[in-house]
């Protein structure tokens, strides 16, 4: 298989910000920060972050100096969490949750280039968790931090949260990133749509992502349905979710690892692909170790080289697995995808021509969302997954709404 050339390869030729069909591009020259500086300031408006503050912390940087990432949003990150630990104490319980959860966008985006083995690294996610945890304390109801047992005494660790919207048993969707997005950031990317539409919610972090990675040293896994599997025994303990219609949905990578979960485990009534992979081997070949990348790929996949990371992610395909899936399948994709397009097209064709129930949908550059996982405007990425989720399960709306009471979802 021939491997896509994609648009954050190619050389700038416009070296002053300005804005593209994905998006907005901060620093032409650098464009993979510009990636991650496009995906936290998408994600202000859905509470993870302020765009001034966002900017301000830009202004301060010296573009490419990973170490001078790292400082600045950390500066905003500790205003925002000071904040919001005053205003707690004076009972200003809003307050509170608004600045809790714009500190946990900007300690996500601190960790983000530090190396695995850093102290530092732990350190910031764990004060990006803390955040998270407060804020969905005071969620109504309140929101679980939730360790799912794995394998060999690890936990998967998650958030479980129910939706203000409905009573009884509700609908829950699996929520998960990829190869670099975390439970925590779930919140700004899948999981509050689909609270809105009376879905509850578990964002986890599965082997090779977040506190389970960083926390218990886990790798990555082709099998993905174990994880999930485990998940799906927990849910089945509660009283309060139908076990009959559970969805998954992974973002980036985790589109991989939702639809071979689906594929392979019958208990799965809805699945999204958030961004969608045919073959990671297919994806990462060419790679070498000065790939910005590199050092998050090796930690994930427990790969020791970029030498030994094909190996490692042989198993990651979904050619001879995707046939076996059974329920309804939705894969959302952007349409100037940064990381390509082609992949999800062929996961698309290979879908229809194994008589797979898809839905496809790659976002055009009108609407926005156009890049990788609707980073540039993650809300419509939302709007898409809740809205087929609620079709799926057979939810009314406006029955809902009408017969609830509940203050809306920050």
């Amino acid at each position: 298989m021939v491997r896509e050339t994609t648009l954050i390869e190619i050389e700038a030729t416009n070296l002053v910000p300005h804005y593209e069909p994905y998006g907005w591009q901060h620093w032409p020259d650098q464009p993979w920060w510009s990636y991650q500086f496009r995906r936290g300031l998408g994600e202000t408006q859905e509470g993870a972050g302020a765009i001034s503050e966002s900017f301000l912390a830009a202004s301060r940087m010296t573009p490419g100096d990973d170490e001078s990432w790292h400082t600045e949003w950390m500066r905003v990150a500790k205003r925002n969490h000071e904040r919001a630990n005053k205003a707690e104490a004076a009972g200003h319980i809003q307050t509170a949750q608004n600045c809790w959860l714009r500190a946990a966008g900007y300690y996500r985006q601190a960790e983000f280039w530090l190396a695995a083995k850093d102290p530092r690294r732990l350190a910031t996610f764990e004060l990006m968790e803390a955040c998270s945890k407060k804020f969905i304390s005071y969620l109504a109801p309140a929101g679980e931090a939730v360790d799912i047992p794995y394998e060999n005494g690890v936990p998967l660790c998650s958030y479980f949260v129910r939706s203000p919207y409905g009573s009884g048993k509700q609908p829950v969707l699996i929520s998960m990133g990829g190869l670099d997005s975390i439970k925590d950031e779930m919140w700004f990317m899948q999981a509050r749509g689909a609270l809105q539409r009376g879905i509850s919610v578990l964002m986890i972090d599965g082997p090779g992502q977040g506190g389970t990675l960083r926390r218990h040293g886990v790798a990555t896994r082709y099998d993905y349905e174990v994880p999930i599997g485990r998940c799906i025994d927990y849910l089945e303990t509660r009283t309060d979710i139908d076990p009959g219609r559970i969805a998954v949905c992974g973002s980036s990578l985790g589109g991989y690892y939702a639809a071979r979960a689906a594929s392979c485990e019958p208990r799965i009534a809805a699945c999204i692909s958030h961004g969608a992979f045919m073959d990671l081997p297919a994806q990462l070949s060419g790679g070498g170790e000065d790939h910005p990348l590199a050092r998050h790929m090796l930690w994930v996949a427990g790969a020791k080289s970029m030498k030994e990371l094909p190996e490692a992610v042989k198993g990651f395909r979904l050619e001879g697995v995707l046939e076996r899936m059974k329920c309804p399948y939705l894969i959302v994709h952007g349409g100037f995808d940064v990381l390509g397009v082609k992949q999800a097209q062929m996961v698309r064709d290979y879908a229809v021509s194994k008589g797979v129930d898809v839905t496809f949908h790659l976002v055009n550059e009108e609407e926005t969302g156009a890049d990788h996982c609707q980073h540039d405007n993650p809300t419509i990425g939302q709007e898409y997954i809740g809205d087929w989720l609620a079709e799926k399960f057979g939810i009314d709306e406006k029955s809902l709404r009408k017969n609830t009471f509940a203050a809306p979802l920050i």
